[in-house]
């Protein structure tokens, strides 16, 4: 196994009620239609959301290049908080980080963010680096698997997980569709960073729970339920409305594998980790898993005060779920989705 022994989480600096936001969103998309942005809005359930500009930077955002300027700035800044916390927290000194993985689908940069960290930091020049783009929403929980995978190959090792996602950097003017329109409802701006430790590092009296395994699940024929497509001004939102019906279909049967794998069944989980997806996805999963009256309060509460952050939001939700300290020996599942379409399930001990 090994440990998660800290995760912090970092907002974006400017903070707005949703009605805000939704102003914002009619302004800079005059061509969409109002009355289901005004309606996609309200259901939203969210209540606040945190951004890396103040609002009136985002009617002046132009082309790609300015957007991701901005990315790399605001990226370097808040990953630097956040892995910086992390350690504070897990009682890590930046100079024993063997492994710094860094997540994020809402920018790019070369050299890349963990990069630009190190010697910020006080890293290691010899730490292992992986930067990885493109797992969207499900990059939080992928990660965590990742970094798993690493440590029991290296139980003696600490390793580091940074999530930073940028969404309202994704804003396009020229985008009325309606796709565009629930991503300006639901996404905001955050970062999280986990520290684990291997088996053979010394546990701390406040190390979180242990990771057991992880499983991957890729869904064949919907690569275009989830997404990007890359154009001149930017990120292009793909979203297709048939994302909770592929919930339906394959999640609950997943899942029970899954833990069917470690003779568990969803009646032996006493700690639900979901990524706050939206709420047409999280009414699904509660339906579809069954899962008992509020197994996702810290899920909801979580997309009504910061929204959805992509990759990072799921490492909150962690977070606040270790804030709440789980009895010890009881099991955890964190769940998170993505392009792909995909699941990334992770095995919690706590």
């Amino acid at each position: 196994m090994s440990h998660i022994a800290g995760v912090e989480k970092v907002l974006a600096p400017y903070r707005h009620a949703q009605g805000d936001i939704t102003r914002l969103a009619r302004a800079c998309l005059p061509d969409a239609n109002g009355a289901l942005l005004e309606r996609v809005h309200a259901s939203a359930r969210v209540g606040h959301r945190h951004t890396a500009l103040p609002l009136d930077a985002y009617a002046g955002l132009d082309g790609f290049g300015g957007r991701n300027e901005a990315f790399v700035a605001a990226a370097v800044r808040m990953g630097s908080d956040a892995v910086s916390g992390g350690l504070r927290a897990a009682g890590v000194a930046p100079d024993e980080v063997d492994l710094l993985v860094f997540v994020s689908t809402t920018g790019l940069a070369a050299p890349s963010i963990d990069a630009r960290l190190v010697e910020r930091l006080g890293l290691r020049t010899d730490v292992k680096r992986l930067p990885v783009f493109g797992l969207g929403c499900a990059a939080g929980a992928a990660g965590i698997g990742r970094l798993h995978d690493y440590l029991c190959g290296w139980p003696e090792h600490v390793a580091v997980l940074l999530s930073v996602e940028l969404c309202s950097l994704t804003l396009r003017r020229t985008d009325p569709s309606p796709a565009n329109v629930v991503g300006t409802a639901l996404f905001g701006d955050g970062a999280a960073a986990l520290v684990a430790r291997g088996d053979e590092r010394r546990p701390a009296p406040g190390d979180g729970p242990a990771v057991v395994a992880s499983r991957s699940r890729l869904y064949p024929g919907t690569e275009r339920a989830m997404g990007w497509d890359i154009a001149d001004d930017g990120f292009g939102i793909v979203l297709d409305p048939g994302i909770p019906d592929i919930v339906r279909t394959h999640l609950a049967a997943d899942v029970d594998q899954f833990l069917a794998d470690h003779k568990l069944t969803r009646d032996d989980i006493g700690t639900w980790v979901c990524h706050p997806g939206g709420p047409k996805v999280l009414q699904t999963m509660a339906e579809t898993l069954g899962l008992p009256e509020g197994a996702l309060d810290l899920t909801w509460r979580s997309l009504a005060e910061i929204g959805n952050i992509s990759s990072a939001s799921v490492l909150h939700v962690l977070r606040d779920t270790m804030d709440r300290r789980p009895p010890s020996g009881t099991w955890g599942l964190l769940t998170a989705l993505g392009p792909g379409f995909a699941s990334e399930l992770v095995l919690l001990r706590w």
